[in-house]
């Protein structure tokens, strides 16, 4: 049962893997408009570049924050290491 639904994880993985199609970031329009913003010295561009960056950068600080919290939750406690007190000879 779990190499069946470790086989059926991988094969989704792969298969959403082998299915990515390249898509435009922006219609004609909108890069026209920037591209001609740019070059006449307007600002605009630096707002549009901030909401990319936000954008980008939330889906990376919720994993972050949700890692986090799962280490601080299941890190283990009073754990043992039950060592040797022999030295260990590398020789």
């Amino acid at each position: 049962m779990k190499n069946l639904k470790l086989l059926i994880a991988f094969m989704f993985v792969a298969l959403s893997l082998l299915a990515i199609q390249p898509a435009k970031a922006q219609c004609a329009m909108c890069t026209a408009t920037v591209e001609s913003n740019s070059k006449s010295g307007h600002n605009e561009t630096n707002g549009l570049n901030n909401g990319i960056m936000y954008l980008l950068a939330a889906p990376y600080l919720a994993v972050a924050a949700a890692g986090y919290i799962w280490y601080k939750k299941y890190r283990r406690k009073d754990v043992d290491l039950n060592m040797r007190p022999d030295k260990i000879h590398l020789n």
